[in-house]
């Protein structure tokens, strides 16, 4: 392989996916490698839209939205559109991240509650019991 393009086999431990997420990004026209016979070779564009895929999946994002993030990069307006789109939607994202936040920090609070409560009853009962003995 030559710097500018990468085996399955190399991109997988580059970027430590599975050949079969390849494949199904692939699939789902996210990543576009050259096909010399049966082999795929992954070029630096190739290399830049997974960085940015696994990127967004780690942020939520679905993959057709980030389909279609990534096909803004082509409008010829020097990504301004897919930046702009990529703000919006990050917006979105961390609102709703923010709100799953704060509803665990609620629910973990309301555990703790109970946990304090359940201590308290089994203190007491176990001091109940020592003194019944």
């Amino acid at each position: 392989m030559t710097d500018e393009t990468m085996s399955i086999r190399e991109m997988c431990d580059a970027f430590d996916v599975t050949p079969r997420t390849l494949r199904f990004y692939e699939s789902k026209e996210l990543l576009f490698p050259r096909r010399v016979g049966q082999k795929r070779l992954f070029t630096k564009r190739d290399r830049a839209r997974l960085k940015l895929i696994l990127r967004g999946k780690r942020f939520g994002f679905s993959l057709e939205e980030i389909r279609q993030l990534l096909d803004l990069y082509d409008k010829g307006d020097q990504q301004l559109t897919q930046l702009t789109e990529t703000y919006h939607l990050a917006e979105k994202r961390l609102a709703e991240l923010v709100q799953q936040r704060d509803e665990l920090n609620g629910a973990i609070e309301e555990l703790r509650g109970q946990m304090k409560w359940g201590e308290k009853m089994i203190a007491s009962i176990r001091q109940q019991k020592n003194a019944a003995e």
